[in-house]
C-alpha cells in the first residue's frame, strides 16, 4: 500500500509553475549628481593652520589677482590667492572685527573692538588714517562699491558713521538703531545707499544724501541680524538672524522673497558667489553648526552643503570665482581653489567664445557651424530677407521732430526762438513760446531787443490776437509791456502808426463790447434770481 502511493505520488505532475525571481539589490542612497555640486564641489580643500584665534573677517581685492586679507585676533593677513601663503602682515591694538578693501584695492580699511577704524596702504603696509570716534566696539567697515573717499562704519553704540577717510572727520552720525549695529553692506549700483543690520532685529536703508540722519527703508528679521549683503542687481538684500536667512525686495517695499532655515545654529556670515565667470549668482551662508550651504534665492532651495570640522565665522568667494575662503573659530581657514581641469575648461570656452571673432576663415567657418544662440550669426539671421505678402510689419516708432524755434528754445537762444515762432504766422505756436518765456523770466528782455523789424512782427501779432479771447490774458498784459518799454521807438517811427491805429480801435472796439455785456447781465440777474425762488 505505501509502495503503491509512494508511485502516485512521483507520477504526479504540477499544474502550473512559478519561476523564482532574483533577489532586488539595494538601490544606492546617493543623490544624482546636480550643477550646482559639481561646480562647488570642483574647490581643491586647502587648510591654512596656526592663525591663533577664530576667523573674525574675510575680504577679497577687487583687483586680479584678488589677494584676500584675514582678520584674526589683533592681526589682519594678507594672503596670495594663486599660492595661499601669506604675504604681509598688519598689527592693532585690539581685536580686530572687520576688513574692506578699496575699489581700486590700494587700501585696507579694518575695525577693531576699542572703537577704532584705521586705513592702511596694503603696498607700503603703513596707516593711513586712523579714525576714532566710536565710543563702543566698531563691529563692521565698509568702503562703497566704487567711492574711493568715504567710509561707513557701525558698532556696539549703536551708531552708523560716514566717514570722510582724507579729512579724518565724520560727515554724519546715522542714529535710530536701539541696539548693537553688528553688520552692514554698500550698495553695488549706488555709492550713497547702504544698509546695517541691528541686534533690535531691524535691517536700516540709508542714504547719505538723505538730511537729518534719516533711514528711507525699515525691515524686521524677526531676530538679532549677524550679516547683511546686497545681491548684485542692487534692488535686493540677504540678511542673517538666528538659524535663518531671508531675502528681501528693497524695490517692492522691503517685502521678504524667501526664506531658509537649514541651519541648525546661528548663522554668522553670508556672502554672493559665483557659479563660474558666466554663471547664476547663489547666496552662501556659513554656520556655527560647521555647515556652508549655497541657496539659490531664485528657486528658493538648498542646492549644496559641505560640513566643515569646527564651527564656521566668516566666508568670502573671489571675484572671478576661482577661490572659496571660509574662516572657522579654530583659528584654521578652510580655503578651496577651483582645480585645474575646471578652470581650464572654462578657459577653453572663453577662448572659443574669442575665436569666433577671429578674422581667419570667418566666413568659412560660420558655414560649417551650427546655427545655436552662442553664435553672432543666430542674432544677425533674416536680416538681409524681404518679407513677403502675409508677414505683417512692425514699423518703428519715429522719434519727435522738434521744430525750429524748439531747438532754439533747447539752446537758451530765445529771442531768436520768438522771432522765427513769429514768422512762421500760428498763433498757438506763438503764444506757446511766449508762456514758456514767461516761465523762464525772459520774454521782458527778449522784447527790450528786438530790432524794429522785429518789433513791428510783434506789434502786428499784438493788434491782430490781443483780443481773441483764448490769448487776451496773456497778450493784453504783454501789449501793456511792449509800449512801456519799447513807446518812445514806435511812436518815433511812420511805419507803426497804422499798427497802433488798428489796436486802439481793437482794442475800443472789445471795450464796448464788454460793457454792453455787462449791462445785459445787469438786466438778466434780478430776473434769474426771482426765477429762483
Amino acid at each position: 500500500m505505501e509502495e503503491e502511493l509512494r508511485v502516485r505520488l512521483n507520477d504526479h505532475q504540477p499544474s502550473k509553475i512559478f519561476p523564482v525571481k532574483p533577489k532586488s539589490t539595494p538601490k544606492t542612497l546617493s543623490k544624482p549628481e546636480t550643477p550646482d555640486s559639481r561646480y562647488w564641489s570642483s574647490f581643491k580643500p586647502h587648510s591654512i593652520p596656526n592663525l591663533v584665534s577664530s576667523i573674525s573677517a574675510v575680504a577679497f581685492s577687487p583687483i586680479h589677482p584678488h589677494s584676500f586679507a584675514v582678520a584674526h585676533s589683533t592681526t589682519v593677513s594678507l594672503f596670495s590667492s594663486n599660492t595661499l601663503t601669506a604675504s604681509r602682515r598688519f598689527s592693532f591694538k585690539d581685536v580686530v572685527s572687520s576688513v574692506s578693501f578699496r575699489s581700486d584695492g590700494a587700501l585696507l580699511a579694518a575695525s577693531d573692538l576699542s572703537g577704532t577704524v584705521q586705513v592702511f596702504d596694503v603696498k607700503e603696509r603703513m596707516a593711513l588714517r586712523s579714525l576714532r570716534s566710536h565710543k563702543a566696539a566698531a563691529r563692521f567697515v565698509k568702503y562703497p562699491v566704487h567711492d574711493k573717499l568715504h567710509l561707513v562704519s557701525g558698532g556696539d553704540d549703536g551708531v552708523v558713521k560716514y566717514w570722510d577717510v582724507a579729512g579724518g572727520t565724520v560727515i554724519s552720525d546715522l542714529i535710530g538703531h536701539k541696539d548693537y549695529v553688528r553688520c552692514g553692506d554698500c550698495s553695488p549700483v549706488n555709492d550713497s545707499m547702504f544698509a546695517t543690520g541691528s541686534y533690535d532685529h531691524t535691517i536700516k536703508v540709508w542714504d547719505a544724501r538723505v538730511g537729518n540722519s534719516k533711514w528711507i527703508a525699515e525691515i524686521n528679521h524677526g531676530a538679532p541680524v549677524e550679516d547683511i549683503v546686497y545681491l548684485p542687481s542692487g534692488g535686493m538684500i540677504a540678511t542673517a538672524g538666528l538659524n535663518s536667512v531671508k531675502v528681501w525686495d528693497l524695490i517692492g517695499g522691503g517685502r521678504m522673497v524667501c526664506s531658509m532655515e537649514s541651519h541648525n545654529k546661528t548663522v554668522t556670515c553670508l556672502s554672493v558667489g559665483r557659479m563660474g565667470l558666466e554663471g547664476e549668482n547663489r547666496i552662501v551662508s556659513c554656520s556655527l553648526d560647521g555647515y556652508m550651504k549655497v541657496f539659490d534665492y531664485g528657486r528658493g532651495k538648498v542646492t549644496y552643503s559641505m560640513r566643515f570640522p569646527a564651527p564656521l565665522m566668516s566666508v568670502g568667494i573671489s571675484p572671478d570665482s576661482s577661490v572659496r575662503v571660509v574662516g572657522g573659530s579654530n583659528g584654521m581657514v578652510f580655503a578651496g581653489k577651483k582645480k585645474k581641469k575646471a578652470r581650464d575648461e572654462e578657459e577653453k570656452k572663453k577662448a572659443s567664445v574669442m575665436s569666433f571673432w577671429s578674422v581667419k576663415s570667418e566666413v568659412d567657418e560660420s558655414r560649417r557651424r551650427a546655427l545655436r544662440p552662442s553664435y553672432f550669426r543666430y542674432f544677425q539671421r533674416g536680416q538681409s530677407e524681404k518679407p513677403s505678402k502675409d508677414d505683417y510689419l512692425v514699423k518703428e516708432s519715429k522719434g519727435v521732430k522738434l521744430t525750429r524755434h524748439d531747438k532754439l528754445l533747447k539752446k537758451f537762444r530765445h529771442k531768436e526762438a520768438l522771432v522765427s515762432v513769429l514768422e512762421e504766422k500760428k498763433p498757438a505756436d506763438v503764444v506757446a513760446v511766449m508762456e514758456e518765456l514767461v516761465a523762464r523770466r525772459k520774454i521782458v528782455k527778449c522784447v527790450s531787443n528786438l530790432e524794429e523789424g522785429e518789433l513791428g512782427l510783434l506789434l502786428g501779432f499784438l493788434q491782430r490776437y490781443c483780443t481773441v479771447e483764448r490769448y487776451s490774458k496773456l497778450l493784453m498784459a504783454l501789449t501793456k509791456k511792449v509800449l512801456e518799454t519799447r513807446g518812445e521807438e514806435i511812436n518815433g517811427k511812420e511805419e507803426f502808426k497804422g499798427i497802433l491805429r488798428n489796436l486802439k480801435r481793437e482794442v475800443n472796439q472789445e471795450i464796448k463790447i464788454q460793457q454792453s455785456l455787462l449791462e445785459i447781465q445787469g438786466v438778466i440777474a434780478p430776473l434769474m434770481r426771482i426765477a429762483g425762488r
